[in-house]
This record gives C-alpha cells, sequence and structure tokens, in this order.
C-alpha cells in the first residue's frame, strides 16, 4: 500500500521513515516490571487494525536495518475540513491487569509548514478505549468508546527537518484503568492532522518476584489507587525460617519498598550468597 494522499506530496517522507526504523532498533528498552500485552514493533505479519472509514489511516510496513519489518499508520488528510477518521486495534486481552498504560511514539507534520491549509489542518488526535469480554462479533461504534485524552506534539516537523534529516519523534504515555472485563480495543482519532504512528506499546507494571532477607515474594500486581500499597508476605527460601515476619509492600510503579522482617537459616546452615548451605559441607569445601 502506498503512503497516503496528503504525505505524497511531502518530499522526504521516506527518508523520515527509514530514519524512523533505524531509531526504533535501538530505542526499545523496557523495565523488568513490566508486562508487555501489546508491542507493534515486534509484530512479524499486519497489525490487521481496522479503519474507518477505510481510506482514513493507511497502513505502511518498512523494513530496518536488520531487515525486521516496522509497522505504522499514517494519515494526513490536511486539505479538506472536518475530517473524523479511526484507527482500532485488535482486542487486547487485559491478563492479570487492573490498570494499563499505552505507549505511543509518533511523528506529527507542522501544519505552519504545510501551504494552504489554514483551517483545515489539526495538530492533536484522540485516545479512546472500550472494555470488551471477548473479540467476537464487536462492531466498530465511535458512541462506545470512553476517550483516554487528546494527544499532541511535543515536537512537530517541517519539510526544512525532513531535509536535514532531523528526527522529531514523540512519545506519549497514557494510564487506562481500572479495566474491569477480559480485554479491551484502543482507538485513534484523527480529526485533521498529518500524523504517522510509529509504534503503539501497551503493558502493566507488577513488582517482580524477589528474593530478599532469605525470604521469596511472588510477582505482584499494584493496586490501581496509586496511593495505596500491597502488603505481601514472603516465604522462607529452603533451609531457612522466620526469625520476624518477613515483608515487602508493592508500589503503583511496580517498586517493592518498606522492608521487614527476615528469615534466618536454620540450625546446620549458613548463609553464603542469599542461600542456606549446609555447614558440613561448607567445612569439606574449605
Amino acid at each position: 500500500m502506498g503512503l497516503p494522499e496528503g504525505w505524497a506530496t511531502l518530499p522526504g517522507v521516506s527518508i523520515l521513515l527509514s530514519m524512523l526504523c533505524r531509531f526504533m532498533v535501538s530505542s526499545n528498552h523496557f523495565s523488568d516490571n513490566q508486562v508487555v500485552l501489546l508491542d507493534t514493533t515486534t509484530a512479524i505479519g499486519e497489525l490487521g487494525w481496522k479503519t474507518y472509514p477505510v481510506n482514513g489511516w493507511d497502513a505502511i510496513t518498512e523494513m530496518d536495518e536488520y531487515n525486521r519489518p516496522i509497522h505504522t499508520y499514517q494519515v494526513c488528510n490536511v486539505m479538506e475540513a472536518n475530517q473524523n477518521n479511526w484507527l482500532r486495534t485488535n482486542w487486547i486481552s487485559r491478563d492479570a491487569a487492573q490498570k494499563v498504560f499505552v505507549e505511543m511514539k509518533f511523528t506529527l507534520r507542522d501544519c505552519n509548514s504545510i501551504p494552504w491549509v489554514v483551517g483545515t489542518c489539526k495538530e492533536t488526535f484522540n485516545l479512546y478505549y472500550m472494555e470488551s469480554e471477548d473479540a467476537h462479533a464487536v462492531k466498530f461504534k465511535p458512541t462506545q468508546y470512553s476517550k483516554i485524552d487528546t494527544i499532541a506534539a511535543d515536537e512537530s516537523f517541517t519539510q526544512m527537518d525532513l531535509g536535514d534529516r532531523i528526527l522529531k519523534l514523540n512519545t506519549e504515555v497514557r494510564e487506562v484503568g481500572p479495566i474491569t472485563k477480559k480485554g479491551f480495543y484502543l482507538a485513534f482519532q484523527d480529526i485533521g492532522a498529518c500524523i504517522a504512528l510509529v509504534s503503539v506499546r501497551v503493558y502493566y507494571k507488577k513488582c517482580p518476584y524477589m528474593v530478599r532477607n532469605l525470604a521469596m515474594f511472588p510477582d505482584t500486581i499494584p493496586r490501581v489507587d496509586s496511593s495505596s500499597l500491597v502488603e505481601v508476605r514472603g516465604s522462607c527460601i529452603k533451609y531457612a525460617e522466620e526469625r520476624d515476619t518477613p515483608k515487602l509492600y508493592c508500589g503503583a510503579d511496580g517498586d517493592w519498598l518498606v522492608p521487614l522482617g527476615r528469615c534466618v537459616c536454620s540450625v546446620g546452615y549458613e548463609e553464603v550468597d542469599g542461600s542456606c548451605q549446609d555447614t558440613e559441607d561448607l567445612e569439606i569445601a574449605q
């Protein structure tokens, strides 16, 4: 599929896409307390998202320097007023999440750098979502979607930026929740901007499995209410027993906080590098 009509009139767009592909390869570093539900940069086949109307957003696939596909959606119908172009993801399972985060990387064209579009060109787009128990027979109805936020670019690009090969990639993250059904859809509404949606990543946070003070603490999902902590009681590792009840608290950002209590090695065992080793075996080894 070719570039959208509006983009085709903007020299240098292919340069921008190739720069984005190279950038995406080196920019995806994620924390171990994030559980990814969707990442368009890792998709092998076509994303298959729905567009309404069909001539609104266009799916564009470019190959990065390692011959891996980078899937983008673009729209640039800036010459005509009253645009209402929707892009809807496939159904996303929420897994264990109560609250999810939507990370969007995108570029947006400066309206002042495009001639003859006064009054019709916009520099924002809207993000929506809808919860659903499953993906079967769900027809797209904009009125069923709840608005999350209006998304604006910190930096927009001009024709001069393209010529100078200056990359202006915006990253915005929004929270969605509480989510109570089994999954949800995301939808992006264009009202007349020149946008390339380069990647979308959806994730939730957890406090990851940890061993501390000879006690094991399981993966724990934070509460939706960011002001409250989840108290987690630890269980002693093998050959250890409680001295004081081991506890940690799981914070909203997936960080373990306020360690209390501990386990100690049982009689006949010694603590070595976070584990309990048989004292006789240690003496023989020495």
